[in-house]
């Protein structure tokens, strides 16, 4: 008997995690029965090693879309780390469905900057989430989601790495669900009230680098952890006209 014809699959992503995602998806298309029908990504100078999805998706002759008005109709939209939001026209072309992996735990993180958010909100437990894309930012319903607890005294560079380490394990536990349609859509909404919401933007990480040098040593800590991130700006304060960065010491 033959197989149905495979389920096409647009994929939407950027940055290392989008490397490893879209990496797993091309070993997957012929035990899943999909095919990657088209790609649309960004190059990032920060992430330029180890994360070259133009060259990989060359590699293996995948269509390179410039914009998310060149979008083929297709199954399954995917997005890693996409730095554009879809509109409702884009969602559409995706039959089955557009689907996000979003690194921070939902609904209480949606956006950006959401490492250092939680070190700044002193949170004990962060994680990462698949949800159905809508026309909001990181607001529709869930798919799958993992969670963990967030060590004593974490750098946000560590809770990166621990989130990006869960993010490519969900992602390659639930793909398969994915393809095949295999999952229940829970709303947001109705996790609000118990976990908490909140909306951030690229742009709110300046002020959150500014460093206050009368807050008490616990709370300088906590933003100089929180806002360290290696290949980035530093944390700083102002003494007079002079910009100091305060930037760790590893022993």
């Amino acid at each position: 008997m033959s197989l149905p014809e495979p389920k096409s699959l647009v994929f939407l992503g950027s940055k290392p995690i989008g490397y490893q995602c879209f990496s797993h998806l091309l070993s997957q298309q012929d035990a899943l029965n999909f095919k990657i029908s088209g790609v649309i990504t960004q190059k990032r100078k920060e992430f330029s090693d180890g994360a070259d999805i133009i060259g990989l998706a060359g590699n293996h002759n995948i269509p390179l879309f410039n914009s998310l008005n060149e979008l083929p109709e297709c199954a399954i939209i995917y997005s890693v780390q996409h730095h554009q939001i879809l509109k409702k026209e884009h969602i559409e072309r995706a039959a089955q469905i557009a689907v996000n992996l979003h690194m921070a735990p939902l609904p209480e993180y949606r956006g950006c900057n959401q490492f250092t958010l939680a070190i700044i909100d002193k949170r004990k437990e962060f994680g990462t989430t698949l949800h159905r894309i809508d026309a909001r930012i990181d607001h529709g319903d869930l798919l799958f989601e993992q969670r963990f607890p967030i060590p004593e005294h974490c750098w946000v560079q560590d809770l990166y790495e621990l989130t990006f380490d869960a993010s490519l394990e969900l992602f390659k536990q639930t793909l398969p669900a994915i393809i095949a349609g295999d999952y229940s859509l829970k709303p947001q909404a109705a996790l609000e009230g118990e976990r908490g919401t909140s909306l951030h933007y690229r742009d709110e990480i300046a002020s959150l680098k500014q460093i206050d040098l009368g807050w008490d040593a616990e709370k300088i800590t906590r933003y100089v952890r929180a806002t360290s991130m290696p290949g980035f700006e530093p944390p700083y304060a102002w003494i007079g006209d002079q910009k100091l960065y305060l930037t760790p010491h590893y022993s």
